[in-house]
This record gives C-alpha cells, structure tokens and sequence, in this order.
C-alpha cells in the first residue's frame, strides 16, 4: 500500500483517469490519503477524513510513509482559517480556508522532512454551535461548483462538510452520507442555527443540503453560497417568490 499527501493548493479529484473526466471532488492542502490503484499518469485515491475515493493526477501529490500516514491519523489536525493565506517553502504558495498544516508547531509545518513556514490563523476545532455560523459566512458568495471544497468553488455538501470540519468535525463528502448522522428534528422550529437541513428531488432521493440561521434563514450553496428562508415546505427564494428546494429533514450533529 502507498500513502500520499497534497502539498498543492487545491488538487482536483476526478472519476475517471483522465483530465476531461468529471471533477467529483478536491484535495485541500495537507490532506493525506492512501493509493487504491497506481498507474502511468493517474492514481484512485482514498481520502483519510472521509474515505472519499477518485482519481488524481501522479504530477500532484507526494508519497509519504505508512509510518508518516498514521501519525496524520493520529494527530488532531491544524486548520487555517483565512478565506486565503501564504504558505513558504523556498516560494510563497497560496492556501484556502480549511488547509491543513501537517506537524504544525512554532508557526512551521512539516511534510515529508520539509519545514513550511505559516504566520496566519489557525483553529484545532471549537464545539460551539455559534462557531459554526461564523465559518459558514466565511464562504457567502462563493461560486458554486460541482465538486468544489473551497471558496474560489464549491458545492452544497463540500460547504457543510468543511464548515463543519473548522470545528474539528469530519462529515461525510455527500448530502445524502452526511443525512444519515446525526439526531433527526420533526420540524424546522425545533432547529438550532448551525443544525443540517436536507432536501430531496421528486423520487425522494437527498440531492442538497445546508445550514440553518437564526430566525427560519439557511445558507447553502446554489448558484453561489447564500442565505434564504426556510419553512416546513422547503427553501423560498425571495428573488423569484418561489420555493427551489423540497425540505426532507433536519439533522442536529452536535
């Protein structure tokens, strides 16, 4: 088995072996995951936060070993926290929100026996509903991108998922994994902001997901990360007087 680690800001996961396949995912700086299958130019990866597999460019990523995957394991992750940062190593290198910083200590982070220099904010994960919130305006506006864990593009589960990882917390990568953690609330009313709400299409399948604000608001990416309202119905877009989402559930996960 064979062990790697992103060293790039963002790599992109596809699902086939090759660079017109769709993009079904991303690796975040400091990541690590092990190698399912090693070819020629592509590797299928398994991530280690949320077992999450694809495929990956062998031109972007490093191997790390078995000894240095399971200390990654181990350790309780550090997390930046800046929409986005420099990370040093000989050159400056930007960072997106929710990187991790393998070893990190003394503001210095170590993969693979090489020392990155980092200066800006870090979190090792809060518990605090409020906190929450806090990350998830972090990300309003953000574009939507199918795919996407990072606020130059995301979609509805890579948001919940790396807002909920800001506070120490691994949720699965997809809407309908993530609906089945956590505690089930009847109705919208029960909700505390930074509880999941879930929504379904018309064969009832979980397509969408988001986190629910004070006085009956959600935010959630479609489109771009915004903030609508929230009834027992669903998700009601002001802009065009209709509902666009079919609510199926809420979830407490703290």
């Amino acid at each position: 088995m064979q062990y790697g680690i992103s060293n790039l800001s963002i790599i992109p996961v596809r699902n086939e072996a090759a660079d017109q396949s769709e993009m079904v995912n991303q690796i975040i700086f400091g990541e690590h995951f092990k190698i399912l299958d090693y070819r020629k130019k592509w590797s299928r990866i398994r991530l280690a936060h949320d077992n999450y597999e694809g495929w990956i460019c062998n031109k972007q990523w490093i191997e790390i070993s078995e000894e240095e995957y399971k200390q990654l394991d181990k350790d309780i992750p550090t997390i930046t926290t800046d929409i986005l940062d420099i990370i040093t190593k000989n050159q400056h290198q930007p960072i997106v929100i929710g990187s991790i910083l393998p070893n990190y200590k003394s503001g210095h982070a170590l993969i693979k026996n090489e020392m990155y220099q980092f200066d800006g904010l870090t979190t090792p994960g809060f518990t605090q509903k409020k906190k929450i919130i806090e990350n998830a305006l972090m990300y309003l506006n953000a574009p939507y991108l199918w795919g996407g864990r990072s606020p130059l593009g995301i979609d509805c589960s890579g948001f919940t998922q790396m807002v909920y990882r800001l506070q120490g917390i691994n949720l699965p990568r997809d809407a309908y994994q993530q609906a089945n953690i956590g505690t089930t609330l009847s109705f919208v009313d029960e909700s505390e902001p930074g509880d999941l709400a879930f929504f379904d299409n018309k064969d009832g399948e979980i397509v969408h997901v988001g986190i629910i604000l004070e006085e009956n608001h959600i935010i959630h990416a479609s489109g771009k990360v915004r903030i609508d309202r929230i009834d027992q119905q669903g998700i009601f877009n002001s802009e065009i007087g209709s509902h666009t989402h079919k609510l199926r559930l809420i979830k407490s996960i703290t």
